[in-house]
């Protein structure tokens, strides 16, 4: 018989030989110094198990000062890590992971307007945990995949109210108001905004003067990378307003990943100028048992009778071939979902989150609760998907008064005796 130390020990070690490498760069241009981002690959998921590490990249794209950037950078990915249970296995944490982002990002915003500071911030969250990838984002700065053969595919939605019309639609029904800027005269101009406050994006962290229904609840998706491996891009806007996806891509295929960063900015602004904060952060997830090589350029075009024997890449918009990844191998889509409301992100919580002490626990804040303290997420909510509002997960006062705020069930601000 195997003493179970010895299993575990294997365990780890077959997990540790399993594991892709991990090369990263980062480049970026300032002009308003409110650009920021989060390179960290020693993170743990079990500690005293060194095999359990993960890797997380972020871009933080500030405005109205640098404020909520700064403090998103350095308080979101312990929100985020207190908010999963303890005691998983690592399928069990991945599969945590997409709860405790929402969870994290609704705490780092509810602290941060806390402090009475106006500016705000767009996220793009980055988790690696083998070839497992979760992303988390809210606002327009973009993650993309690079994956092999040369199909790039989105793993962020741009959360801009001029293009996302799904946003525009929930901040009006929230008591939002969504039109341009007027001058004298009475003719619009620019892009569509949020009144009050005139924000383009629907989604941030920060921006109290705006009001709730800018939420903070982040659209999150989590795939699964082939042994093959493949490249992320994650940029602020600075890059995105100057290069599509495949551009950006293309630019930097056959380049080492610091290079390719480096290359990304370049090209952006050889095409746009320096006209906003520009950050890029390029990561090659590579097969532990080859030798480091980037993505390649994609092959070049067969004549249509090598294309016809051999078969080709059809020539379809990028979404479409989003859409197509898993049917190609190339990744496997594990979870997706961007609504915007608590009751729907948060799930269903059967064990009504207790501690081993018996308490209730707030979803998003992590407080202890006595019974008589913890209000149900669902509770009077008409987006639950519960028909037993009595269970969890549970929401402190103030999260449930902040989850009110950001339905438009009362005005932001304005506390619920």
């Amino acid at each position: 018989m195997v003493p179970l130390a010895a299993l575990i020990k294997e365990e780890a070690r077959s997990e540790k030989l399993e594991k892709p490498l991990l090369r990263y760069g980062c480049a970026s241009q300032s002009k308003k110094g409110e650009d920021f981002f989060l390179m960290k690959t020693d993170c743990v998921r079990a500690s005293g198990n060194p095999s359990s590490t993960f890797a997380v990249f972020a871009v933080l794209d500030g405005h109205n000062g640098n404020a909520a950037a700064i403090y998103t950078r350095d308080n979101l990915l312990n929100h985020v890590l207190s908010a999963v249970p303890r005691g998983l296995s690592r399928d069990e944490w991945l599969h945590a992971l997409p709860r405790a982002l929402v969870a994290g990002f609704v705490k780092t915003d509810k602290e941060f307007q806390t402090k009475g500071q106006t500016s705000g911030t767009t996220v793009t969250f980055v988790i690696i945990d083998g070839w497992t990838v979760t992303v988390a984002s809210v606002g327009d700065s973009r993650c993309i995949l690079d994956s092999q053969g040369g199909i790039v595919s989105l793993l962020t939605v741009d959360h801009r109210l001029e293009e996302n019309v799904e946003e525009r639609e929930r901040v009006t029904a929230s008591g939002g108001e969504v039109g341009r800027l007027s001058i004298v005269g009475g003719a619009e101009i620019g892009p569509l905004r949020c009144w009050p406050g005139g924000l383009c994006l629907s989604r941030s962290i920060g921006d109290i003067d705006v009001g709730e229904f800018i939420v903070p609840i982040p659209y999150v998706k989590q795939v699964k990378l082939s042994s093959a491996g493949g490249r992320l891009i994650i940029a602020s806007d600075g890059i995105w307003d100057a290069l599509s996806s495949e551009s950006a891509a293309k630019s930097c295929r056959g380049l080492p990943a610091e290079l390719a960063a480096r290359q990304v900015v370049k090209e952006a602004l050889r095409t746009r100028g320096l006209k906003d904060d520009t950050t890029c952060i390029v990561v090659d997830i590579i097969p532990p048992d080859r030798s480091v090589k980037p993505p390649q350029p994609p092959p070049k075009k067969m004549n249509k009778f090598k294309s016809f024997i051999l078969g080709k890449k059809s020539k379809e918009p990028a979404n479409k071939l989003a859409k197509k990844l898993s049917s190609v191998g190339t990744v496997e889509e594990l979870f997706e979902e961007g609504s915007a409301m608590l009751a729907e992100r948060l799930g269903n919580d059967s064990s009504g989150g207790t501690t081993t002490s018996g308490l209730f626990t707030c979803a998003i804040c992590q407080v202890d609760l006595a019974p008589s303290e913890g209000v149900s997420v669902h509770a009077g909510s008409i987006f639950s998907t519960s028909s037993k509002p009595w269970e969890g997960p549970f929401l402190c006062s103030d999260c449930r008064d902040k989850k009110d705020a950001m339905e438009g069930k009362r005005p932001s601000g304005v506390k619920v005796l």
